[in-house]
């Protein structure tokens, strides 16, 4: 990946993150962008997001994001005056839910130090 897109990813996370925390939709409950892939030609941008919750409230939460792509397409065009706003997917990102069951495993398996 080239230095640029890298940069316009971050740029995109970091606009996309201050959005998401004000959108007022009750079904979009704690989340978290974890990380956007947008294309070279700046057509589309993959979404990673972490959620909260139970998968119901993944659910809700992502439904809830869909809605309010345009909105969040709109604050990007705004903030970041790029030649073409992209078309936003979101998808849930399961890394952290991963890194919070292998902390669990470690922490059962480590002998106690009392």
């Amino acid at each position: 990946m080239s230095d640029r897109m890298r940069r316009v990813n971050e740029s995109v996370r970091q606009v996309l993150s201050e959005a998401v925390g004000e959108l007022k939709d009750p079904r979009i409950g704690f989340v978290t962008v974890t990380g956007v892939e947008t294309t070279p030609d700046l057509r589309q941008a993959r979404v990673y997001v972490s959620v909260f919750g139970s998968e119901e409230a993944r659910q809700e939460t992502l439904a809830g994001l869909e809605a309010a792509h345009g909105v969040l397409q709109g604050r990007l065009g705004r903030e970041l005056r790029m030649k073409r706003t992209p078309q936003l997917a979101f998808e849930y990102d399961p890394t952290v839910e991963r890194g919070v069951r292998m902390t669990q495993l470690i922490d059962e398996l480590a002998p106690d130090d009392d």
